[in-house]
């Protein structure tokens, strides 16, 4: 399989958290073991790790859809999270040709003061479009959210399903 057919390549991906006990425990950790070796002791570490991922490999296609099903606490939001950027790996690579967008947090960027216009405008440069780029596409955005003149309103104004309407079809389009 050629690279230019590959979308998403992930390689041994792993994620790794730090988990404390109590709050000071996440101060002595970064403390105490400089100390200690300080003075020549054995470290002491503070926390237990709690492994979200580990070693997940796979390839996506251009154009294949791929569906990722698991238990609460499986590891699916983690591993989308690394893949858009918005989350570190602790081992492993991630390869993205293309151009990725989060759904996770749909509207996440959006301001609540600044109209539903003004905000695909600013969602659509976070997302590294030019104006030009989003005016080429506004009105398929503006079709596709369904939300008629209250494009032109607060976003704070809008009901929940409008407000998703709206946020999806900034990704979506």
């Amino acid at each position: 399989m050629s690279s230019n057919e590959i979308a998403i390549e992930v390689t041994g991906l792993s994620k790794c958290y730090q988990i404390y006990d109590r709050p000071r425990d996440r101060l002595k950790q970064f403390f105490a073991p400089k100390l200690q070796r300080a003075i020549r002791r054995e470290s002491r570490r503070y926390f237990r790790e709690f492994w979200a991922l580990r070693n997940v490999s796979f390839s996506i296609k251009k154009g294949e859809t791929v569906g990722i099903i698991g238990r609460n606490g499986a590891g699916k939001s983690t591993l989308l999270q690394m893949i858009c950027g918005t989350l570190t790996p602790t081992e492993g690579d991630i390869q993205v040709h293309g151009r990725i967008a989060a759904l996770l947090e749909l509207g996440a960027g959006f301001n609540p003061e600044f109209t539903g216009r003004d905000n695909v405008y600013l969602n659509g440069a976070v997302l590294g479009f030019t104006r030009e780029q989003v005016d080429s596409r506004f009105q398929e955005i503006i079709d596709f959210a369904d939300i008629g003149e209250f494009i032109d309103q607060p976003v704070k104004t809008y009901s929940s399903g409008m407000y998703v309407r709206l946020a999806f079809a900034v990704q979506a389009c």
